[in-house]
């Protein structure tokens, strides 16, 4: 365990010097103070019986596509393509730490990045204190069921970017891999969806496992206070396998 904590903050420091950890903070901000704003406005213009952080969760998948891969592509590819990753094998630390303090590192900064938007509804309250009378800025249910479904999927998402790194040494190639595979679970779960929904002849079970995989289901259910213990299973366990492969993949290439 100590080894774990000594890696954890050598992982820390190293993303706090990582120009892309700055790149990632700087476009996750600006972009999604950006679409909050636009979120805002476009209630004023059009009545929206969804509350405005109800529909800034929504657009969850925007940031996790880009903000993941530069959080976790140097994890273990650069590492291995500068040779350190060697020297590392040869300590006492055992496999599973090393894993552990990289995703606990990426996971940690990731969810540093969602909590800084909570100074968004503050900042409107703020400087525009009509928007804030309607109560519906800071409405604590969908906030927190919101960040719990974040803080949730995050384990997967970074998992998928650690086990991503963790086949290549090429930041590039783990960067493109973790894109694609988002995507895939991300936006390719919810076409499976729409056409399980659209009356697609699917068998029982096929059609149990699509609904299982329902990212933006689970975010709405969360979102409206629903918790349920399917999710929690779901995005743990696989992470948790992701994680595993990790540890057996830099064992055979050590």
């Amino acid at each position: 365990m100590r080894n774990f904590f000594i890696l954890l903050k050598h992982e820390l420091r190293m993303l706090l010097i990582s120009p892309p950890t700055y790149i990632a903070a700087v476009l996750f901000l600006g972009l999604m103070g950006f679409l909050y704003w636009a979120i805002l406005r476009g209630m004023v213009n059009t009545s929206e019986d969804t509350l405005p952080i109800v529909q800034f969760l929504r657009i969850f998948w925007i940031p996790v596509f880009f903000v993941v891969p530069l959080l976790t592509m140097r994890s273990i590819a650069g590492e291995r393509s500068t040779g350190t990753l060697d020297t590392l094998m040869t300590t006492p630390t055992s496999r599973m730490a090393v894993i552990l303090s990289k995703f606990s590192g990426a996971y940690i900064f990731y969810m540093l990045l969602w909590l800084a938007t909570l100074g968004f509804p503050w900042i409107t309250a703020k400087f525009f204190p009509s928007a804030a009378l309607t109560g519906g800025l800071m409405e604590p249910a969908p906030i927190i069921g919101g960040f719990a479904f974040l803080a949730i999927s995050g384990i997967l998402f970074i998992s998928i970017g650690i086990f991503a790194s963790s086949i290549t040494r090429s930041q590039l190639v783990a960067g493109m891999l973790s894109f694609t595979t988002l995507f895939v679970v991300i936006i390719g779960g919810q076409q499976l969806g729409n056409i399980s929904h659209s009356g697609a002849d699917l068998n029982g079970w096929i059609d149990g496992v699509v609904n299982y995989l329902q990212i933006f289901e689970h975010l709405d259910d969360f979102s409206r206070g629903i918790i349920d213990t399917r999710p929690f299973f779901y995005y743990t366990s696989t992470g948790g396998l992701l994680l595993g492969l990790s540890t057996l993949v830099i064992e055979a290439k050590a």
